[in-house]
């Protein structure tokens, strides 16, 4: 290497040139005339022209007023049938501690026992909703259900 071959890290500073010989002269590349060449304000965004032509909401929806709700936490009869024995209860914290179902601190949802799968086996339900086909097939099977 020689010494004409050398390079600099770091280009040579050189200050920004203005009038008629710079880069940015005259207009300062905003081109002639009208909103667009002006300072300060600038066009309005085409989404706010959108915003404008809807109609004004009224009040807060005609749904503002229903509670949020939690979906309820679904376990079928099939699932019941293949981790239990016959005589055990069923409720929430059995469920939770068999590892079929899982719940947080702040949940707030309720157990529903869903009719999918036969069930056979003599088992008490406690404290859980339970849909009318899976009322029968419990009911059949010689097991109770209380709240």
């Amino acid at each position: 290497m020689q010494i004409h071959q050398l390079k600099r890290d770091t280009k040579n500073y050189k200050p920004p040139r203005v009038g008629r010989g710079g880069k940015r002269g005259k207009t300062s590349g905003r081109g002639t005339k009208g909103q667009l060449a002006r300072a300060g304000h600038k066009v309005r965004p085409q989404m706010r022209d959108t915003i404008k032509k809807l109609p004004k909401l009224r009040g807060r929806g005609r749904n503002y007023n229903k509670t949020v709700k939690e979906p309820n936490i679904v376990v079928n009869l099939g699932l019941i049938e293949s981790n239990f024995n016959a005589g055990d209860v069923i409720s929430m914290k059995t469920l939770v501690a068999k590892k079929l179902i899982r719940i947080t601190a702040a949940s707030n949802s309720k157990l529903k026992v869903l009719a999918t799968g036969d069930l056979t086996k003599k088992l008490s339900f406690e404290k859980c909703l339970v849909s009318d086909t899976a009322k029968e097939k419990i009911e059949k099977a010689g097991g109770t259900i209380t709240f």
